[in-house]
């Protein structure tokens, strides 16, 4: 297949962003950059030693030349930055702490990689890489109580770079003391929803923390079903009814604290939770326990086994795919059966000293994997395997020097990649494949985009980023703002242009959720004086304007913006939003989770 050419980056520099500290999601990857120059997408079946070769198509100036990371409701993954780290100044000017975020990037941080086979490397929009910021953690309390009142194209092209950026929420306001911790519903003694005005939504519930150790703790993961909210928080994942906040089964402890989660559910509402074995630094990731989330009953469980040398359940990533858990060590992955918990097949290294390093879930199972390290065939794999067997069904080669940071979207599959040149630069490509695992289209759009990705510290975290949407033909992507309000932009999966871009509605940035019944779901950040919004976009015809579904409450404007590390999800008809870690702050209860309605 020919390869796209390799053309000079184009402009699209951002502000460098400061990569979070580790401790977010993972293995610490290295610091988002900001948006590169767009390169030509990968090619065809991957060749060892080759990663994309990046066509370069014409870029597209975008109105934001920055590269700073805009801070993302969305939770865990959506958020920048490990946890408990600096955040970059908030979009209300304020520097907040907890969840740092990630440098905006275009979808994930980095630079997508170019095409395999190709001899001609990517070069992407330089992105500058500043020092990562110090953490600060987020803290969450127990308290609940009610409130009243795919096309192939046939394209052998490799993917472009581009530069990137994430950045982390901010927030002012002490969190509100819902009351005495015992969670169960009630009495609302600060009366969150006075003063509420016409036309405003109204505070459902709200849940303090349970206590965290001073050194902080991990709260992954939100499930939202028809019935009950989940949350897990160091130790402990409770239920709640969605409607009044009351707890829905008695909370689950574990005996350690809480190491990974699945971020998705079974279409029969399962999830699997890890947990450590053991309190001492030698502890290992390595427990796993299935729950109903529905009805709080415990299932199977199972001990993750270490892999060969150098391949450890120190920290472990799990995926889902359709029945299959995938759960990843540092070079291995082994696959269980979510109905009974029977080891299905394990991945292990492949070639030319692969070794898979990351997985994808969701309607397919998508391996990553790390190939000739420290020789001249260094290179990055990306993989579609049979999510039953583990049979391989096709393999596509990055050129030596691209990473595979992020998954933007499994199907179709959109994955963000980067490069780092000239020693202190970064670039970035985001690439669309086709089913078969050819290149579809490389992303051209020259901006700084910023959507929310959470900081792996030791993985790479492929599904970590909530500040993102795509649908069978269209990426949807915020841009950062560094005055006045951001855009989102959507680009066509078929050839890597821009379709449409809209404006935020008031000053404060607009990030994508969802896609749901033709419309793009939408959150606007809160201001010191204004709630969030949730707004729909139509994703067809002319006119993309945003139309408001929920405007939230100012006077709870200050603890729905103090959410720094958060996860937000909008289902039927209301707004979540949680914190992803907990700081363990002894002076005051920490949030844990808000719920909205009409």
């Amino acid at each position: 297949m020919t390869q796209p050419p390799n053309q000079p980056p184009h402009g699209g520099f951002g502000a460098p962003q400061e990569p979070p500290p580790g401790g977010g999601f993972g293995a610490p990857q290295t610091p988002p950059p900001p948006q590169g120059t767009p390169q030509g997408p990968p090619a065809g079946p991957p060749q060892p030693g080759y990663g994309y070769p990046q066509q370069q198509p014409p870029q597209q100036p975008g109105p934001y030349a920055s590269g700073s990371y805009t801070p993302g409701p969305y939770g865990q993954p959506q958020q920048p930055g490990p946890y408990g780290q600096p955040q970059q100044p908030g979009p209300y000017g304020q520097p907040g702490y907890g969840y740092p975020q990630q440098p905006h990037f275009p979808g994930a941080p980095g630079t997508p990689p170019g095409g395999s086979g190709s001899r001609n490397p990517f070069k992407g929009k330089p992105a500058l890489v500043v020092g990562a910021a110090v953490a600060a953690l987020l803290v969450i309390g127990g308290t609940v109580w009610a409130v009243s009142g795919d096309s192939d194209s046939g394209k052998d092209d490799k993917p472009v770079a581009q530069g990137s950026d994430d950045p982390a929420p901010n927030g002012s306001g002490a969190p509100v003391n819902p009351g005495d911790g015992s969670g169960d519903g009630g009495e609302d003694p600060e009366d969150l929803n006075k003063g509420r005005k016409a036309g405003e939504s109204k505070v459902l519930w709200y849940k303090e923390a349970p206590d965290a150790p001073g050194s902080g703790a991990d709260a992954p993961g939100m499930w939202i079903t028809d019935k009950v909210a989940v949350k897990a928080a160091y130790k402990e994942l409770s239920a709640y009814n969605v409607t009044d906040g009351k707890p829905a089964w008695e909370a689950i402890a574990f005996p350690q604290k809480i190491c990974a989660v699945t971020q998705d559910k079974t279409s029969d509402d399962r999830i699997v939770v890890a947990h450590m074995s053991g309190s001492s630094d030698r502890a290992k990731c390595n427990q796993l326990q299935l729950v109903d989330l529905n009805t709080g009953e415990k299932g199977w469980t199972q001990e993750v086994a270490d892999g060969a040398l150098f391949d450890s359940v120190l920290s472990i990533e799990m995926s889902l795919a359709g029945n299959t858990l995938m759960v990843g060590r540092s070079q291995s992955g082994t696959a269980y059966d979510m109905r009974t918990g029977d080891k299905l097949f394990d991945s292990r290294k492949y070639g030319d000293a692969c070794f898979p390093a990351a997985f994808a879930g969701g309607k397919r199972l998508i391996q990553v994997a790390s190939c000739g390290a420290g020789g001249n065939n260094e290179h990055d794999e990306v993989r579609e395997l049979d999510p039953a067997t583990g049979k391989v069904k096709w393999t596509y080669a990055y050129e030596k020097g691209w990473r595979i940071e992020r998954a933007y979207s499994v199907d179709p599959l959109v994955l963000y990649a980067t490069k780092e040149e000239d020693g202190d630069k970064k670039v970035w490509n985001i690439a669309a494949f086709t089913a078969g695992g050819k290149v579809r289209s490389q992303v051209s759009v020259d901006e700084n985009f910023a959507p929310g990705c959470g900081w792996a510290v030791l993985a790479r975290d492929l599904q970590g980023c909530e500040g993102v949407a795509v649908d069978a033909n269209t990426l949807y992507l915020p841009t950062e703002a560094t005055t006045g309000a951001n855009e989102i932009v959507a680009i066509s999966l078929d050839n890597g242009k821009e379709r449409w871009r809209q404006k935020s509605p008031v000053e404060e940035s607009m990030v994508p959720m969802k896609v749901e019944g033709g419309k793009l779901i939408a959150y606007v950040e809160p201001s010191y004086d204004a709630g969030g919004q949730v707004v729909s976009l139509p994703v067809g015809g002319s006119s993309h304007k945003p139309v408001e579904l929920m405007q939230n409450p100012q006077g709870v404007a200050d603890i729905e913006n103090s959410f720094f590390s958060r996860s937000i999800d909008w289902v039927d008809g209301r707004f979540y939003i949680s914190t992803t870690r907990l700081t363990g702050n002894d002076e005051s209860k920490e949030k844990l989770m808000l719920a909205y309605g009409k």
